[in-house]
């Protein structure tokens, strides 16, 4: 689907225009946004705006990393926009001259829609010409980054509270699937920070230059984005180190019990080894208070070496 924003010279909008219509001298700027478009209108990148074929490739593959490229009549950028569910990136691409900005998405995306509403909202602004459609839509595709980035943050604010619920393992594993979340964002958003500070130092693109200020707020807004995913990464670490360091002291733990257990049965082992023998003249065999004499000093040894440990610390929990 196509959708035409035309603003005329008298700063008016023009609705229900064609293709055909749009190279009219009436006609101040324009903008295009396919729309999750069909093979029909991919062919317009090429017979009707005769687009570089390097930038119609790069629209049709969808796996590019945000860039600039410049080409002598317009600049070609691609954005990256996230997928809120699986958090991967969507390849937004924008065509930028003077007389027009055609933006090119696959996928039906609600940044594109906000910034399609306000640009046909705000007449005070149409003055400023395609840079002010290009900063709105790089503007709201950094604004529908922090929803995501929030709620990573939530959920880690939950996990001390969730830890009375799930064993450790679970809650490694969630920690560990976040750390992942945050390793698709962290990719993203420091790509789009690095076009961002490359479109404010560009002496190439001149009407991004009149308008810096704007991007330059776009800018802070990717830093402090930047900001809080290795903030989330760092407590992220955190947590894992402190569960896995009571993971391995609750081991520790158990295997001193279970080695005082065992060391406490080995000379009990040994003695009930040594009268265990079918040896005919063995001493004290034929006692009459031989097994209760035994009996005695097995439970006087396991209690004496109950006591030494317990005074080493070994049995403290």
């Amino acid at each position: 689907m196509l959708r035409i924003l035309a603003i005329a010279n008298d700063l008016k909008p023009i609705y229900n225009l064609t293709l055909q219509e749009l190279d009219n001298e009436n006609i101040k700027w324009y903008w295009i946004d396919f729309n999750n478009p069909t093979a029909t209108e991919d062919n317009l990148l090429r017979s009707y705006f005769h687009f570089h074929s390097l930038a119609i490739e790069d629209c049709m593959s969808n796996l590019n990393s945000p860039k600039v490229d410049y080409y002598d009549k317009y600049n070609f950028f691609v954005f990256n926009a996230l997928d809120k569910n699986s958090l991967k990136p969507i390849e937004v691409d924008v065509f930028v001259s003077e007389k027009y900005v055609v933006s090119y998405h696959k996928s039906i995306l609600i940044e594109l829609d906000e910034a399609w509403e306000k640009a046909n909202r705000n007449e005070g602004d149409w003055g400023n010409g395609t840079t002010y459609i290009a900063h709105q839509i790089l503007d709201k595709v950094v604004d529908n980054f922090f929803p995501s980035v929030y709620k990573i943050q939530d959920v880690l604010d939950n996990i001390e509270d969730e830890e009375k619920d799930k064993s450790i393992y679970d809650l490694i594993g969630n920690v560990f699937e976040i750390r992942k979340e945050l390793l698709v964002l962290r990719k993203t958003i420091n790509s789009m920070r690095d076009l961002l500070y490359r479109i404010l130092n560009s002496e190439r693109l001149k009407s991004f230059n009149d308008h810096k200020i704007y991007f330059s707020d776009i800018y802070d807004h990717l830093l402090k984005l930047s900001s809080m995913i290795e903030s989330s990464r760092e407590m992220t670490a955190d947590i894992r180190d402190n569960y896995l360091s009571i993971n391995s002291a609750k081991m520790n733990r158990n295997m001193m019990v279970l080695t005082v257990i065992t060391t406490i049965f080995i000379p009990l082992t040994f003695i009930a080894g040594v009268y265990g023998m079918n040896f005919k003249y063995m001493p004290e065999l034929d006692w009459k208070y031989g097994y209760f004499g035994v009996m005695i000093i097995m439970a006087a040894i396991a209690v004496i070496m109950y006591i030494w440990f317990k005074g080493k610390g070994w049995m403290d929990q």
